[in-house]
Parts: structure tokens; sequence; C-alpha cells
């Protein structure tokens, strides 16, 4: 009995983490397998979290009740807004952590949270009966049943490390791979694939000339990732900025011979948007230097993260590799750079809520699925561990659509486009991103996350308070006219701005970038708002109330197309005028809807009318049967 339970996460990574604790928090017994309990959460590659469209996601999983944004704001020890200078659409934040004090302060979340349990083992086999998971085998042969299964490997999933003409078995450095369990998702009959990643050397403080590089500090006035965060940590440490030379370019190019990714022995897929330094010398041989970012991945370590720096060079030439560096002369190498590969299996084989269509009630998150990052495994594992939840309990799946945030982009892509290269997220993959922003979140999803019971009803309740002020605010605003008198005029001209020939409203005048809502504290009317949240969100809402309008308008034709309804295991083998193409990728993807069809890469609009035509064709044939019975 002890060994039995409602939802079993494999992987203690930033998706299982997620996933795990969502689960736990909606009511389900829930474990939590990781192959080394002193790893959980560890950052394997970048101290940092966030970044351009990632930024979005945190807030997001933040929204809805997760964990990452509240442990990245206790850790941080570096705040930058991304595209400060930019519209708010394309704002993202981005923080460096404490690498092991982000790892314990989530060890502690997962290991307080009630009905979440924790195993350090190597789960080898995924137990099935009729279609369905029952259940998982660690390595010693023990069984441990569960409704529903959340696979969260990362690159530990027959993970394979490259160094040089070095290659051996691990899921990262120092930990072994997950070999039988790859067997085991193989014999079941997934489509499964390899992809390639990387991490650069880590190099010691104390042998690093900082003087020869430019210096990078905090923002001085950061605002939080997570909605509940009150105070951040005051500790803050700086990034370095350097650049490869010729010398750097020469060592690699004489040797590439010796790097496994241009050998032929890495066979695995890597992203074309964050190549390793030997690709990017090869690739652009033009540049005549690379950026090297050097960040410290904590406060009471030497060690230091050399972005740029990323190869797969034998040991004795990064060692040259990095002295060729202005700045790194004498650098010592802590930690060598390494490529992994490891497998993954092709997304389009789940359904939106990321349960496979193979096996009834296993769900897959993160790299497994093709992915790259921490923010993006995060998410899915929120998503994977929410729809397990839901599935036990009987309750409706949750899912988000492309207009509802960047992890309903995310979803949508994987399973209805798949990938053919490690997914990142940008902001260009989200059309509707100008309502989709970072600063917007609590207001798009923090309803949802309190209706999963994932948000606390006194939290939720604080910014129901801050929803209505906002609309009370631009009601208020859009109430009040101001007209082209003298007085109105040269007060217009003493902020700055241009008087005015036509009545307007407050609302319409703080459309001007000029102006600010507390400018217009000259006029009757206004009152004073001391939540900045607010604040910004009346501006917002003004300045760009036309671009907002007009995606909002997008999203409702984008609605309607949704609300098309395919038939499930629809007969597209059956349906003249569709090739053999779209016949083969519509059987394998099993679109839900119309508006899902259509985003299959190849898909027509003659297409897409020929499967309305047989739909409403089976919706006839369907009402004369019922009229003969």
């Amino acid at each position: 009995m002890s060994n039995q339970y409602d939802i079993i996460v494999v992987g203690g990574g930033h998706a299982g983490c997620e996933a795990a604790l969502a689960a736990a928090r909606m009511g389900c017994k829930t474990l939590l397998f990781n192959i080394n309990l002193d790893s959980i959460a560890l950052m394997s590659c970048n101290p940092a979290i966030g970044g351009l469209a990632k930024g979005q996601l945190v807030k997001e999983i933040d929204a809805l009740g997760g964990e990452m944004g509240k442990i990245a704001d206790k850790t941080a020890v570096h705040f930058r807004l991304l595209n400060a200078s930019k519209g708010p659409a394309v704002q993202s934040s981005r923080v460096q952590c404490d690498k092991q004090l982000y790892r314990l302060a989530m060890k502690t979340v997962v290991e307080k949270e009630p009905r979440l349990h924790l195993k350090q083992a190597l789960v080898d086999r995924l137990v099935i009966e009729d279609g369905r998971i029952c259940g998982v085998e660690d390595q010693t042969g023990v069984f441990y049943a569960g409704k529903a299964v959340v696979i969260t490997t990362g690159t530990f999933l027959n993970g394979l490390i490259h160094i040089g003409t070095v290659h051996y078995p691990a899921g990262r450095a120092g930990e072994i791979a997950s070999v039988s369990l790859a067997e085991s998702l193989k014999s079941l009959g997934f489509d499964m694939g390899r992809m390639k990643t990387g991490t650069p050397p880590r190099l010691r403080a104390s042998t690093i000339d900082f003087s020869k590089m430019e210096r990078q500090d905090s923002d001085p006035a950061p605002e939080p990732f997570s909605f509940s965060t009150v105070k951040l940590r005051e500790e803050r440490l700086p990034s370095y900025f350097a650049a490869t030379t010729q010398e750097t370019h020469k060592l690699i190019g004489d040797n590439i011979r010796l790097s496994p990714l241009y050998s032929g022995v890495i066979k695995g897929v890597s992203a074309r948007y964050c190549p390793s330094l030997e690709d990017k010398v090869m690739r652009f041989t033009d540049k005549s230097k690379h950026p090297v970012v050097l960040e410290f991945e904590g406060l009471e370590t030497e060690e230091i993260y050399a972005k740029g720096l990323g190869n797969s060079m034998p040991p004795y030439l990064q060692e040259q590799i990095v002295h060729s560096v202005p700045g790194l002369e004498q650098a010592e190498i802590m930690r060598p750079a390494y490529a992994i590969e490891y497998d993954f299996v092709q997304p389009t084989q789940l359904r939106l809520t990321l349960e496979t269509k193979l096996v009834a009630g296993l769900y897959l998150a993160g790299q497994i699925n093709g992915t790259s990052g921490y923010e993006e495994a995060a998410g899915q594992g929120l998503w994977a561990g929410i729809n397990a939840a839901c599935a036990v309990q009987g309750r409706p799946p949750f899912i988000l659509d492309r207009a509802d945030a960047y992890m309903g982009v995310m979803i949508d892509d994987l399973v209805t486009k798949g990938v053919d290269e490690p997914y990142r997220m940008f902001t260009s993959r989200a059309e509707y991103r100008l309502i989709l922003r970072e600063d917007n979140a609590v207001i798009r999803l923090m309803g949802k996350g309190h209706d999963l019971s994932l948000i606390a009803p006194d939290q939720y309740s604080i910014y129901q308070d801050k929803f209505r002020r906002i609309e009370a605010g631009i009601r208020r605003l859009s109430e009040k006219k101001i007209y082209p008198v003298a007085a109105t005029n040269k007060t217009l001209e003493e902020l700055g701005t241009t008087p005015i020939k036509n009545p307007l409203t407050l609302f319409q005048l703080l459309k001007r970038e000029e102006v600010s809502y507390d400018d217009l504290k000259v006029f009757e009317s206004w009152e004073p708002i001391d939540d900045p949240m607010v604040k910004r969100q009346i501006e917002i809402e003004a300045k760009y109330e036309g671009y907002i309008k007009r995606q909002h308008e997008a999203v409702q034709k984008m609605k309607e197309l949704e609300k098309k309804k395919i038939p499930p295991h629809m007969d597209y083998a059956g349906i003249p005028g569709l090739s053999n193409e779209l016949k083969a990728k519509l059987a394998r993807i099993e679109p839900a809807t119309i508006g899902q069809a259509e985003r299959i890469p190849g898909m027509t609009q003659a297409a897409v009318m020929t499967i309305l035509i047989a739909m409403k064709k089976m919706e006839l044939e369907a009402q004369a049967a019922k009229k003969e019975i």
C-alpha cells in the first residue's frame, strides 16, 4: 500500500519539481523520483532564470501558482530588464542566481510539501496494462503503482557526454544516464530522436584579470518575478564582458577534426540559435570575434560560468582556447566544457494536455519533448502536473491557447508542429505578444491558478482588488474630458506636450508618449495611485489601446476556428481531396480543432475546407441515422 500513488513524477529537474508540486498542491498523493536527491533543481548550465520570452514564461508559471519565480527571487544576485528601451511586449526579466542556493531552496520546498514524497532511485521501466500506465519499476525491481506518470528526464535519457575524442554515458557531468528507461519508451513504439546541447567551462575567479573586461552591474531597482515576493536579497554580483580573438579562431580552425561535432561522432541535432564556439567560428568566418560573458555561479564559490566558450574540444585545447581571450590568459578551468547527446520523443505524439496518445495516463514534459531551457521545461512540467491531477480527479483538462499565454504558444507549437531542433521560446513565436506581456501575467492567469487551488484565496483577493482598481482608473480617465481653452493648452505646454484643438479625454491624453499618469494630476478628477502595478497597467492600456484592440479582434477570429471541434479518431484516409502527406500528418497529430489543423506545417486553405466539408457530411449522416431510428 505504501507504494501506491496518484501521480508519479520521474526526474527532479525544473520540469519535475513544478509537475510534482502542482499535483501535490491539487490534492494528489505524489511521488517524485530523482537519481540523486542532492541534485534536485540543479542548474546544469547557465546559473540564470528568465531572458527574452523566457521571462514571460516564468511570470506565467508564477501567476498559475508555480514555484520557479519565487525561488529565483530568493536566490537572485544580478537583475536585468532586457529590451528596457523597447515596448512592453518584448521586455523580459532575467536574473542570475546563486546556483547552489537555488537548488537548496527548491529542495526545501519540495521536501516540505504535504502529499509529496521523494525517492532517490533510477526508474528503469514503465509498466503498462491495456494501453494505460499503471506504474513504474526502479533499478532494484521495486514496483510503484501510479494512476498517472509524468516523465521529465532532461538530458538523462540515454545521455552521452563528449569531450574531444572521449565519450561516455552520463545524464550530466558526474551523474549516471537513464539508459533502460529510454529502451522502455522505445519498446512501446514511440518515435524518438537525438538532440545535442552543451555547457561551457567553469573558470576560477581568482585567476581572471577582470580589469581587461567591461563590467555590468545589476539594475538598481529591479522588480521581482513573483507576485508574492515582498523583498529581494540585497547581495549583488556583477557580470563581465570579453570577446574571442583571431588566436581563438585559429586554434579551433586548425584542430576542428578533434571536435566530435565536426568529426561525425555526434549524431544529435543542436540548436541554430545557441551554437557552440566551434559552430560560430566555422559558420561565421567573417566575424573576427564573438562575445564572452562571465557570470558568477554564486556568492560563496570561485566558479565562473564562461558563456560563449561552450565547446567539445579536448581539455588541453580548451585550456588554450580560454587563455586566448583577453583577461583569461591565466584562467584556471575548474570544470571543462562538454557536449551531451540525449534521446527525445517527437512531441506530435502528445495531446494538448501533454499526455501521450500511445499510452493513457503517461505525460511527458521538458527536454524529453525536444525543448531547451529551464523555463520551457518548468512551464511544461507545471502544465503536465496540472493535467495529470485533473485526469486523476475527473476534472476537465487544463488547456491554454495561443492567445492566453506563452505557455499556450509553446505547447501548441510542440504538439502541432513537432521539432527538428531543440525548441526555445522567442517573442516572435507569439503572434499575440502585445497582450501576452510580462507585466500582465497575473491579470491573465491568476484566476485560473486560483480555480486549480494553486493560488491561495487571500492572495487572489488582493489581486482582484488591483484588477478592479485598474478598470476603475481607466473608466475614470475615459469619462473626464478636457477642452481646448487657453488655460488647458498652457498646462499642456508646461507638460511638454502639444496643445489640443478638439476636446479629448484624459485617457486619450495619456496615449501620448511624453505624458505619464502622474502628469495628469493638474486636471480635475485625477486620483493618486500608490500601486506601481495599477498605474503601469493604466498607462500601457492607454498608450497601446489601438494595437491591443486589433490583437483582440485577431484573437476572436482565432477563437472561432478553435470552436470548430474535429471529431476524435477522424478517418482522414477516407477524405478525398487531401494529399497523402497531409493525411499522414493529420492522422499522426490528430488535431483537436480546425484552428490547430490550420497550424500544421504544409496545411492549405483548400485542405481546411475539405476537412470542414467532410465534417459537415459526417454530421448530416449522423442526423439521418437518428431519424431512421
